[in-house]
């Protein structure tokens, strides 16, 4: 792109469903090099759009970070990173992550290996040296999982060491070669940790909705607050409008959409995932179905409400900093 027009910075995971919202507005890029191949399709405005793939983890380090030369202006961020990154960054209605009773899971394999601790429900993950492998402990599912655990279990599993963070990609093969003994997979290893012979302890979404009635809030998105200051009043609002234009445009050109995201999906594997879950374009569609949903275009009332209660459980349980109120871009939300 080489017009005179302000750029923003938008950074997502390289997981199909965020792939599949934003290409409209950054063009698509080529997901190992990170060219620009094509140009955006819809009217962004005053400014262009740069699309940032990058690991859910390292977003959410960066955002909360604090240091301007790492925050970009938009960004995917788990809802419990947002928890530390709220003072910098606000929340938009759309391009949210919700799982209506399904959401990342925690796998095992059916029989461990030698020396390797079986795990059977997810009581068996409250044992002694059991060690898992997870996408960051500043996700969202980790925060679910540390609640299905209990505080007193997790709080030992970090502090023995027995939780190694990786990237997500790397999950599913860590648990399948023994290096884990149970594996949090989140992003499309839903759809395909039991092509590696994985089965499910538990699905951290079936939990939140059977103990809470709600849909479960599992990743945000999210502008800079300091875009009124450097571009005027109203620049938030702005930007969530070209959002949500993306958004629709992907949605009604989604065999488009969806053949797009299936090299990222592809790429992800071949940066460290099991060679047997080649992703397919069928997979690629019923993973983003799972997650491009009524609530990605709009949070409204009931994911703020399911988004108050995910923080304030997560703050009861210890597992994450006090949440004040919640001001969403596009809704008018009070907490």
């Amino acid at each position: 792109m080489t017009t005179d027009r302000p750029c923003l910075t938008l950074a997502h995971s390289p997981d199909p469903d965020d792939v599949f919202m934003w290409w409209p507005m950054t063009g698509k890029i080529d997901p190992r090099s990170g060219e620009v191949v094509a140009p955006p399709v819809i009217d962004t405005g005053r400014f262009e759009y740069r699309a940032v793939p990058a690991d859910i983890d390292v977003l959410n380090r960066r955002a909360i970070s604090g240091q301007p030369s790492e925050l970009y202006d938009i960004t995917a961020i788990s809802f419990r990173a947002y928890a530390d990154a709220a003072s910098r960054y606000a929340l938009t209605a759309c391009g949210s992550s919700f799982g209506d009773g399904y959401g990342p899971k925690v796998v095992a394999p059916p029989s461990p290996p030698v020396g390797g601790v079986k795990i059977d429900c997810d009581g068996c993950l409250k044992k002694p040296g059991v060690r898992f492998a997870v996408p960051g402990v500043r996700t969202t599912a980790f925060l679910l999982m540390g609640m299905v655990m209990g505080t007193e279990a997790v709080r030992r599993a970090l502090d023995e060491g027995r939780v190694r963070e990786m990237g997500f990609e790397r999950v599913i093969p860590a648990v399948a070669s023994g290096e884990a003994d149970a594996g949090l997979v989140i992003h499309e290893g839903q759809v395909t940790f039991a092509d590696a012979g994985l089965k499910m302890v538990v699905d951290v979404g079936a939990w939140w909705k059977e103990k809470t009635g709600l849909p479960l809030p599992l990743g945000a998105n999210v502008v800079r607050r300091d875009l009124e200051g450097r571009y005027g009043a109203g620049t938030m609002a702005e930007v969530e409008r070209t959002l949500r234009a993306s958004i629709e445009y992907a949605i009604e050109h989604r065999q488009e959409s969806l053949e797009y995201a299936l090299p990222f999906a592809l790429a992800n594997v071949d940066r460290g995932g099991d060679q047997r879950e080649r992703p397919t374009l069928e997979r690629v569609a019923r993973y983003v179905d799972m997650y491009v949903n009524r609530w990605t275009r709009d949070m409204g009332a009931d994911g703020v409400s399911a988004l108050r209660r995910l923080f304030d459980a997560g703050t009861a349980a210890g597992l994450c900093p006090a949440v004040g109120e919640l001001d969403v871009v596009g809704i008018a939300a009070r907490g």
